[in-house]
């Protein structure tokens, strides 16, 4: 934020007031002039693009990050060589306002926080480029409405109406699960970030929240309960949690896990319950935390109470990269896409 702050007198000249012809209140309570019509739109972030992507990719100006390799057959194939354009938000953000008025877009919005650091930011950029900026809240809680919100912004009711009511199924459909099966017999999940896996996130982190909105109990806490987010622990730290699960989206950890002399003292490992989540083209527990996590909800939910909940995997991705990322996947894209997602050890 402090960088966007750099220069931004020199810009006023710019920014070119929008003719509004609606008012819309954001997440933030925000009452926001937007175009009647929207044809260019600036995702702030990686989630923000996400949410774009899957409600109306037409209006998509680029992608924050450009689509590795791996990824590309997972996306629509006219958007995938839009150009990477950067982000305004978050770690490693990388748009200057110069950047966002060259993009000429109709209008920029967030999809996360909405504390006063973003609402802040987001009064900054408009009033300094005349490009109006909403905030939409990107908690789980709220997915559906954030999508009935953006659907309604960009005018594409009906489509958002299909993403909503799939969201809301989905999650009623955990907790119908969750109604019979009691707290002791969920599974105790540890999620092992990064190559040595002892990157993880504590309750209540949004990382771990996925895995915890479908039942599982997280090991990973702060007794006081004081701290929440990303923690770097001590194998001896996870040897004592001893998870009966594990959860991973780094095929490195997950390749060495299963020879690895200080793991094998986890339940988990010892009984084969390590699992890879695919990534493509986005992952499915968070990086980033948008609605690519829904198909996380499906995986895991089938993964957590098998006995409860019936679903082909295969057929549930399908269905699921159909109506979310507008591709119809062939059956070789299915196989590198699920090829460790049920657990078997290489």
């Amino acid at each position: 934020m402090r960088r966007l702050a750099c220069g931004l007198g020199a810009l006023l000249f710019l920014g070119q007031p929008v003719a509004a012809e609606r008012m819309v209140t954001d997440s933030a309570g925000r009452g926001v002039a937007v175009p009647d019509r929207i044809e260019r739109v600036f995702a702030a972030g990686p989630p923000a693009s996400i949410l774009l992507y899957i409600l109306a990719p037409d209006r998509m100006i680029g992608w924050p990050r450009a689509p590795h390799p791996e990824e590309m057959p997972y996306i629509a194939p006219e958007y995938r060589d839009l150009p990477e354009v950067g982000w305004l938000t978050g770690r490693g953000d990388t748009v200057n306002l110069e950047v966002l008025l060259q993009s000429k877009p109709d209008l920029v919005f967030d999809f996360g926080s909405v504390r006063d650091t973003y609402v802040s930011l987001a009064e900054q950029v408009q009033a300094q480029t005349g490009i109006p900026y909403i905030l939409i809240d990107g908690t789980f809680a709220n997915t559906a409405h954030a999508v009935r919100l953006l659907g309604a912004v960009l005018g594409v009711e009906e489509r958002a109406e299909r993403i909503a009511a799939y969201v809301e199924a989905t999650l009623a459909e955990i907790d119908a699960t969750l109604a019979n099966v009691p707290q002791e017999n969920r599974p105790r999940v540890y999620l092992a970030r990064g190559p040595s896996g002892l990157e993880t996130g504590l309750q209540g982190s949004i990382n771990t929240e996925i895995i915890e909105r479908v039942g599982g109990v997280n090991v990973a806490y702060d007794p006081s309960g004081a701290r929440r987010g990303i923690v770097q622990v001590p194998i001896e730290q996870v040897v004592v949690w001893n998870p009966d699960t594990v959860i991973t989206w780094d095929p490195n950890f997950y390749e060495n896990v299963w020879r690895d002399f200080y793991w094998q003292g986890v339940d988990a490992v010892a009984a084969g319950r390590v699992y890879l989540s695919p990534t493509a083209p986005f992952g499915w527990i968070d990086r980033p935390p948008s609605l690519n996590r829904m198909m996380g909800v499906k995986w895991l939910a089938g993964l957590f109470y098998p006995d409860h909940l019936k679903q082909d995997l295969r057929e549930e991705t399908r269905s699921f990269y159909d109506l979310f990322y507008h591709v119809a996947l062939t059956d070789a894209e299915l196989d590198r896409l699920l090829q460790w997602a049920e657990g078997r050890a290489p």
